[in-house]
């Protein structure tokens, strides 16, 4: 398998340092291989979900031609081209079109993320918590899926775990980002436990919402601790270096919840983040959470009332 290409692995880096610190300090601890393509499939990703939301690396604003659902359709026809060899002077293409081809990773995988970015763009709505994670599967269980495969791992089992720990991932973001989300009109609560907390649709950002948009994100964090759990179940079949990065991703999201849990109604003062400090606390307690899945006993059953990926 060739080596990754140095511009495209630098923009790649670029990517990521800027657009996602909780990634990137996880991240360190792959072996350089797997680092590099981790890397490169997030700036991917990344491109992808600024180009229909019209931002840079998720933020402010950018001029960019045609609709969003114009934007998603060209991103549908370059990943088709990318699979069929294309070359393309995108760095974020050309760096896809590398991890894919090195990574054997089916092409189904890289569409259903981009289905997840249609969802946005068609304004989709989410009436149940199965629908909510249908949409959480779109647009970050099969970017595990993805990462997976970039660790070695083929057992769809423990695809599976990986999927999981992109739903917990997902359901930890929408609950932080939940305020600013309505902001722009997008909503990923499902709209039953809206309906059950007294909370109109169109009133979930209003300051006297507060303390009920909390009780249901509260809620929602409480669903995304089971998946929480089966990914630390699904690191021990991972690489030592692999499993020590995952393990400490699944620590920092899991521990951002824990904050947007706790501040409740002032949870979204400020946006929840954790610092340099905690990171380094955390990513030592991941390392030690990897070692401790060297030895541990058999896994449990998976609960038979989970979400699970599409086969």
């Amino acid at each position: 398998m060739s080596e990754p290409s140095g511009t495209v692995l630098a923009a790649s880096e670029e990517s990521i340092a800027q657009g996602s610190k909780s990634f990137a300090a996880a991240a360190r601890l792959f072996d350089a291989r797997t680092r590099a393509d981790a890397v490169m499939l997030y700036a991917w990703c990344r491109h992808c979900d600024d180009v229909v939301d019209g931002q840079i690396l998720g933020m402010g604003r950018a001029e960019m031609a045609g609709t969003p659902a114009e934007r998603l359709d060209a991103l549908y026809e370059e990943t088709r081209r990318a699979y069929g060899g294309a070359p393309s002077a995108h760095p974020a293409f050309a760096a896809f079109a590398e991890v894919v081809a090195r990574n054997d990773i089916p092409e189904r995988y890289p569409l259903q993320l981009l289905e997840g970015f249609r969802m946005d763009v068609e304004g989709r709505r989410y009436e149940r918590l199965d629908d909510t994670l249908t949409y959480c599967y779109h647009v970050a269980g099969v970017v595990g899926v993805m990462m997976a495969l970039i660790m070695g791992a083929r057992e769809e089992v423990v695809l599976d775990r990986a999927s999981d720990l992109g739903l917990a991932f997902q359901l930890t973001n929408i609950s932080r980002d939940v305020i600013e989300d309505a902001g722009i009109g997008r909503l990923y609560l499902p709209a039953d436990f809206l309906a059950e907390a007294g909370i109109p649709e169109d009133r979930v950002a209003a300051p006297e919402n507060r303390e009920k948009v909390a009780a249901v994100t509260a809620r929602l964090l409480d669903m995304a601790e089971p998946y929480y759990d089966q990914a630390l179940i699904g690191i021990r079949a991972l690489p030592l270096r692999s499993a020590s990065a995952i393990a400490t991703a699944r620590a920092v999201y899991r521990a951002i919840g824990t904050k947007v849990r706790a501040a409740g109604p002032r949870a979204w003062d400020a946006r929840a983040s954790t610092s340099k400090a905690e990171k380094l606390r955390l990513l030592a307690g991941g390392v030690a959470a990897a070692l401790a899945s060297r030895v541990a006993g058999p896994a449990p059953a998976r609960p038979t009332h989970l979400w699970t990926r599409p086969s």
